[in-house]
């Protein structure tokens, strides 16, 4: 399993035991024992579902090495870690291309939402009010592994909707964007919401001769064309993170 363990954290990405044991929930010292081999009897069945889930392997793979390495796109894997045995719900009838639908359970304490909200602003002003809006049906919540995985946290993100056509065909109006408010650092090429005169914008920031601009990925750049972003008029809000499609 030693060897099987470190083939799926490579493959996940996870670069250091301790950051695997945050985004798993399996405590470090465990983790280490199981990829030096140590133990005669190996981790409990309970362990080994967090691990295979974390690096969304298959039970039976990380567990006893057999069977597909990848958790099937056809079956949902149910373990019942009180015995170690994993049984197996039929989704024949699914095609392949697509993964059931779960629906949130906002009583899952692993589940985080992120706030939808609508920004209240001022021109040179630094900060913002967040006026919570309903989800109208389109909750964006993810596991909490996922925001330990990529270091958010869950306070600092929130929702807010795309209006207008200026980031056409990168996004469109209706469609969400994720926001972390906690990387408010300019880094050119990527796209953050900004407190542009007291209102707020979602721009591409391009750096040119040493000056920061807004930029649009619309082409009609007659109508949207780049502005600069200096002093009090512009403000970084945080940079986007997630964009949610309306339309395909």
């Amino acid at each position: 399993m030693s060897t099987r363990l470190d083939e799926a954290m490579r493959e996940a990405g996870f670069e250091s035991q301790s950051a695997f044991a945050r985004a798993s929930g399996v405590p470090q010292p465990t983790i280490n024992r199981i990829l030096k081999g140590v133990g005669k009897n190996g981790p409990e069945a309970a362990t080994v579902k967090k691990l295979a889930e974390t690096c969304n392997v298959s039970f039976t793979w990380l567990n006893e090495g057999i069977g597909p390495k990848h958790r099937s796109p056809h079956s949902d894997r149910q373990e019942n870690v009180s015995d170690g045995s994993v049984g197996e719900i039929s989704a024949a009838s699914v095609p392949g291309s697509f993964r059931r639908v779960i629906a949130h359970d906002q009583d899952d304490g692993e589940s985080i939402p992120i706030r939808r909200v609508k920004l209240r602003l001022s021109a040179g002003i630094t900060g913002f009010n967040a006026e919570p809006i309903g989800d109208e049906g389109r909750p964006i919540t993810f596991r909490r592994d996922w925001f330990i995985k990529r270091g958010y946290a869950p306070e600092k993100l929130i929702a807010l909707d795309v209006k207008g056509e200026s980031m056409e065909t990168t996004m469109s109006d209706g469609d969400t964007v994720v926001i972390n408010t906690a990387d408010m650092t300019p880094k050119d090429g990527q796209i953050f919401a900004i407190n542009f005169d007291g209102e707020p914008v979602i721009k591409r920031m391009v750096k040119d001769y040493g000056r920061w601009f807004l930029v649009s990925d619309n082409l009609d750049q007659k109508r949207y064309p780049r502005q600069e972003c200096t002093g009090a008029p512009c403000i970084v809000i945080g940079k986007i993170v997630l964009l949610q499609r309306e339309n395909l």
